[in-house]
């Protein structure tokens, strides 16, 4: 079989360094908020490109972190609006709703399947306090009218990169283009750790400031509490084992895309579509969308020859039951992306011949 994402295989690759890592932990008797933290809050800020890095749990309380932190500081308030990709997964709206804030679902583009930003302004009310972009899939959805639509507004422009380590654009990363950014290092991530944990990237000091005493049960000092906060803290062996990791971030996208480059020019099947092809420095290739309208029959294709898939994601968040009150909405765009979405085997250990085995099955289907 072809796995779609090989987690063993991928952890080997570096398994002597990661041994190392957590002995190294385990022999100073330290586990949380301590050296290993710190060092990786201080790499990872460095390759973001950002002042300010705060390690937390996961990639949702990150999110939810931002938003509560905005909140405190008498920037966002209950009722507030937030505009949000259509075709998300449900953490980032999840962050806004238990907020209090109301998400503004805005549709994406069918070739760069990103937010459409042509379609932003339009969102905008009075009640628009800032805009939350997802990278999803590794693609970027960061241009520069979006930043003018920001400062024209006053909007706060905040990342989900939960998909895009190490993506850029012109030269600048995700998780430094807007205020404030979140990541999550869940293990299939492209850089994972090998349980859960998640950051916060900004160059406001203030916000930071806020996030980390937010993550800390509402502490800046110990046993006193100037917030109503919360637990969300990375262990040092987390820390640890992704300062390992992002030493080898680049070269391990760089395959990734390799792999890519090869999919778009062997993948020739007239069923299947592929998504806007974009520059290197665009997709990090966290995962390969492919769309076809058979899609279940692909899958099921693609299966029995061996070759593992996953949809991402069967049912949009406004169709979701615990958002109820939007099922009555349509969102086309998105509705197709939802129906025709299936990811095939991506990551950074895939063979030349499993490779060709993929493409072979692909371009097999009738």
């Amino acid at each position: 079989m072809v796995k779609l994402l090989d987690l063993q295989k991928i952890t080997m690759t570096h398994a002597e360094e990661y041994k190392a890592a957590v002995n190294r932990v385990i022999e100073s008797g330290w586990f949380l908020q301590g050296k290993e933290d710190q060092q990786f809050e201080a790499d990872y800020a460095k390759y973001i490109g950002t002042s300010e890095c705060i390690t937390v749990a996961n990639g949702l309380d990150a999110l939810r972190l931002i938003i509560r932190g905005y909140k405190e500081l008498g920037i966002f308030h209950d009722g507030d609006e937030i505009i949000v990709p259509a075709n998300t997964y449900i953490a980032t709206i999840l962050a806004i709703t238990d907020n209090h804030l109301v998400p503004v679902l805005v549709e994406p583009t069918w070739e760069h399947l990103e937010i459409d930003i042509n379609k932003i302004e339009e969102a905008i009310t009075p009640k628009t306090r800032g805009i939350m972009i997802v990278h999803l899939y590794g693609r970027i959805a960061y241009n520069d009218l979006l930043g003018e639509i920001c400062q024209k507004h006053g909007l706060k422009l905040m990342e989900d990169c939960a998909q895009s380590h190490g993506c850029q654009w012109k030269g600048g990363k995700t998780g430094a283009l807007g205020d404030a950014a979140a990541h999550s290092f869940y293990p299939g991530k492209n850089l994972g750790t090998l349980g859960d944990a998640g950051a916060v990237t900004t160059d406001d000091k203030e916000l930071a400031a806020v996030i980390r005493a937010l993550a800390n049960y509402g502490s800046q000092k110990k046993y006193v509490f100037r917030y109503v906060g919360m637990n969300s803290r990375m262990s040092e062996i987390d820390a640890a084992v992704l300062d390992v990791k992002l030493k080898y971030l680049d070269e391990d996208n760089c395959r990734r895309q390799q792999l890519a480059a090869y999919y778009y020019k062997a993948i020739d099947n007239p069923l299947i579509t592929l998504p806007q092809q974009l520059n290197d420095e665009n997709n990090v290739y966290h995962q390969f969308p492919i769309f076809c309208e058979r899609r279940d029959k692909l899958q099921a294709f693609l299966t029995e020859h061996g070759i593992q898939t996953l949809i991402h994601y069967p049912i949009p968040p406004h169709q979701q039951e615990c958002y109820k009150q939007w099922n009555n909405r349509s969102y086309p765009i998105t509705e197709k992306i939802h129906q025709q979405e299936l990811s095939i085997p991506m990551n950074q250990v895939i063979t030349e011949e499993e490779a060709q085995e993929v493409v072979k099955w692909l371009n097999a289907f009738l």
